[in-house]
């Protein structure tokens, strides 16, 4: 069932605003679109993808373009591949994940640049060494135990009904890169 908003969602333009309105920075590229897809039960790369994944989407929700739900022991792969504007001399790039659930570890060019466990909260990390000849593909892998596991799941069950509701995994918050100079604000404060 989708609402008329849904059903006007454009793949190419999905919730382009940024996501940090206090911190906005004209170097700001959001990723939010489509994306490789892969649902795998080893932890090794897939040759073969399996299609295409509307992000920031979970594969359960609708509005992927999936609708697979993630099982306990296998690898969910995102992967996109992107031509990058120079980064300006004393800049670094960095790449940031609104929230993806549940582990997600991250390779940009084949080089391992960051992981993090935890479905609610962002998370990022500097690229700028994994930049090849201005060109980057971003491999995701993600694992979500769902109620089979240890992590905090909030109202998900794999069994649904009475108060639970069915799993979601992977990415589904905002996806963007930015450069930003050696020393930048990160956060603010306040009170």
């Amino acid at each position: 069932m989708k609402t008329v908003w849904g059903e006007q969602l454009n793949p190419d333009s999905v919730l382009q605003e940024y996501p940090r309105p206090q911190l906005v920075r004209e170097s700001y590229e959001n990723l939010n679109g489509l994306w490789d897809i892969a649902i795998t039960k080893t932890d090794a790369r897939p040759d073969l993808w399996d299609g295409k994944i509307l992000v920031p989407f979970s594969p359960e929700a609708e509005l992927s373009g999936v609708g697979k739900a993630l099982q306990p022991g296998q690898f969910l792969w995102y992967r996109r591949t992107l031509t990058l504007p120079e980064i300006p001399a004393g800049h670094r790039l960095l790449l940031h994940i609104g929230a993806c659930d549940q582990r997600a570890k991250v390779f940009c060019n084949g080089q391992y640049v960051m992981e993090h466990v935890g479905g609610y909260l962002p998370f990022e990390g500097d690229v700028t060494r994994a930049v090849r000849d201005g060109r980057m593909e971003i491999v995701v892998r993600v694992t979500d135990e769902s109620d089979h596991g240890y992590h905090t799941r909030g109202k998900q069950k794999s069994a649904r009904g009475g108060i639970w509701y069915t799993p979601q995994s992977g990415i589904w918050q905002s996806v963007w890169i930015e450069a930003v100079p050696e020393n930048y604000v990160k956060n603010l404060h306040i009170s």
